[in-house]
């Protein structure tokens, strides 16, 4: 049976906009052995299925750093502490970055995004009746185009890798899983 390692010690190593690193020293249950681990905590996320009364899934492109690519993604980001409750974090996520408005949010599914360095969760909401009604509010550090695709298409966009952001993907997994859209 595989048991929880025992902390031995943590050092904090820097605190960035996003997150921050801590190095975490634990004992190997098994061996006895102290091994040293790099931890990534970060709020979690909500990533949001915008899905229109004409059955098109509100989409965004955007460029990411990580990749150094455009993607083609659902519209998300993080959990504010202010927002008590991360379907209110995906309501005003889906709102500033494409202007629709949430009338029916329904929980999918939540994942951890990689637990190997990852302390956090992202939520995944679908979003029923989405309505353009307010002007797109990004911040300075976004650069966000929006567009609707319709539902039907999405499988085809996953398998021919125009939609590669795992986290996405993961919400049309919860999504199908949920049979409700």
């Amino acid at each position: 049976m595989i048991k929880r390692w025992e902390k031995i010690r943590t050092e904090y190593l820097g605190d960035f906009r996003i997150f921050r690193i801590r190095a975490d020293s634990s004992r190997s249950p098994r061996t006895g052995n102290v091994h040293r681990f790099f931890v990534l905590e970060s709020p979690d996320w909500v990533n949001v299925i915008p899905l229109t009364p004409e059955g098109n899934v509100v989409m965004i492109r955007q460029y990411r750093h990580g990749t150094e690519e455009v993607t083609l993604e659902v519209p998300g980001g993080m959990v504010d502490a202010g927002d008590g409750d991360p379907s209110v974090s995906a309501a005003r996520e889906l709102r500033e970055e494409t202007g629709y408005e949430a009338e029916e949010i329904i929980h999918l599914g939540s994942v951890a995004p990689n637990p190997a360095f990852l302390n956090n969760r992202c939520h995944s909401y679908l979003v029923r009746r989405a309505r353009r009604a307010h002007a797109v509010q990004l911040d300075g550090a976004e650069d966000i185009t929006f567009e609707e695709i319709p539902l039907a298409e999405i499988p085809g966009l996953i398998r021919d890798g125009a939609i590669t952001h795992s986290l996405t993907i993961a919400a049309f997994y919860y999504l199908e899983l949920a049979g409700i859209a």
